[in-house]
C-alpha cells in the first residue's frame, strides 16, 4: 500500500471511554436524559451536533446551543483524559518505521480540530502526518467516504492504494465506501460488530500485533 490513513479516537489513542463518560454526563446529568451506556456508545460517532440530534431529536437545540454543548463536552473529555493520554502500544514505533520507509500518512477523523491538536501536540507526533482532515473539513460524516477520500486526495494517492486504520463499524463502512481496505483496532467494538463488512484486512488489539510488521 502507498498510504496510511488513521482515524484518531479509539484508533491511535484509547480514549473512547473518556468520550463516553463526557457524553453521559452531558446527556443524562445536564440535559435530563436517561440513556444507557450502550445507547451512548452506539450513538457516539460523527460530529457532535449529529450525536445530539440522534439522542434528543432535531428540534431540541438551536445551532448555538449545540455548539456550546459540544465545547463543554470536549473540555470535559480533555480535562479528564490528559493524565492518561498515550498512543496505543506499538503505534509510536509503527509511525516511525512508516515514516522512514517513506509511506505518507494522514488523519481522517470526526474529531474537532482542537481535539486533534490535543493529541498530536501533546504526544509530539504532528510531523508524521502530511494531511489532517477533521470534522470541520467535511460536509458529511462517516459512513460517508469524504473523511477518507479527502486525505487521500491531499496525499495524492488513489483510494485503492490506501489502508485505513479504524475502530468503529461506521468508520470501516466509510473506508469501504471510499474503496479502501481497513485494519480494525478492537479498542471500542468486538470483531463481530464488523461482520457485514468485507473490506477488513485484520483485527488487532494494538499495534504490537505481528501483522503490522508486514505492512511496511
Amino acid at each position: 500500500m502507498k498510504a496510511f490513513i488513521f482515524d484518531l479516537n479509539g484508533t491511535m489513542v484509547n480514549d473512547m471511554p473518556y468520550h463516553a463518560k463526557a457524553w453521559t454526563r452531558i446527556a443524562n446529568e445536564e440535559l435530563g436524559g436517561n440513556f444507557t451506556d450502550s445507547e451512548i456508545k452506539n450513538n457516539m460517532y460523527g460530529k457532535n451536533a449529529e450525536v445530539l440530534v440522534r439522542l434528543f431529536g432535531s428540534d431540541r437545540f438551536t445551532s448555538d446551543e449545540m455548539d456550546k454543548l459540544s465545547e463543554d463536552k470536549e473540555e470535559q473529555y480533555r480535562r479528564e483524559y490528559i493524565g492518561e493520554l498515550a498512543l496505543l502500544p506499538g503505534l509510536a514505533d509503527f509511525l516511525e518505521r512508516a515514516c522512514q520507509a517513506g509511506i505518507p500518512m494522514a488523519i481522517g477523523s470526526a474529531a474537532i480540530p482542537s481535539n486533534i491538536d490535543f493529541v498530536l501536540d501533546n504526544l509530539n507526533i504532528r510531523h508524521y502526518f502530511k494531511a489532517i482532515v477533521s470534522a470541520h473539513d467535511v460536509t458529511h460524516s462517516k459512513p460517508d467516504p469524504e473523511s477518507f477520500t479527502k486525505p487521500a486526495a491531499l496525499l495524492g494517492v488513489k483510494p485503492e492504494d490506501c489502508i485505513v486504520f479504524e475502530d468503529v463499524p461506521k468508520g470501516a463502512e466509510a473506508a469501504k465506501n471510499a474503496g479502501m481496505k481497513a485494519v480494525i483496532l478492537t479498542t471500542t467494538h468486538p470483531r463481530e460488530d464488523f461482520a457485514k463488512l468485507d473490506n477488513i484486512l485484520h483485527f488487532a488489539s494494538d499495534f504490537n500485533d505481528d501483522y503490522f510488521a508486514g505492512l511496511i
